[in-house]
């Protein structure tokens, strides 16, 4: 797994990609939509930014996927949203709207992850790296 400091690289210079084409590329990866996922630092109160690609949509749900690349530790992202689930969400470059998240219910992420895993085989290759059951979040827009 890389390195935090390489993953806030990457994640900053696709943000600058996007920005320096007026948002004409880094709107998709691997076939996803890329959404900008804003939380409040469970440590720090400051909000963070991270670039992620969902896989799967549902009703307005944004379905993200807290793999950290098959790491046995759990994103920073999804530990600060799971603690403060208000959150920003920025799909495909729009707006931010103001969203909610969860982590899916067994139930859910036992319908959910075989489609996640069959189109996308990165994430059932992530899983297979780790021990820990990767979770799913939910994003659902406010109101």
């Amino acid at each position: 797994m890389p390195h935090d400091l390489v993953l806030k690289a990457m994640n900053s210079a696709h943000r600058v990609l996007r920005t320096v084409s007026g948002g004409h590329i880094g709107n998709e990866a691997m076939g996803m939509p890329v959404i900008e996922l804003v939380t409040v630092g469970r440590k720090s109160g400051q909000e963070r930014a991270v670039m992620l690609t969902s896989p799967l949509e549902e009703d307005g749900t944004i379905v993200v996927v807290a793999s950290r690349g098959g790491d046995d530790h759990h994103p920073a992202w999804f530990l600060n949203l799971r603690d403060k689930p208000d959150v920003e969400v920025a799909y495909k470059g729009g707006p931010r709207r103001p969203m909610v998240a969860s982590v899916a219910t067994a139930e859910e992420r036992a319908r959910m992850w075989p489609v996640i895993a069959g189109k996308y085989r990165n994430y059932a290759g992530y899983q297979k790296r780790t021990d820990r059951e990767i979770p799913l979040v939910l994003l659902k827009p406010v109101g």
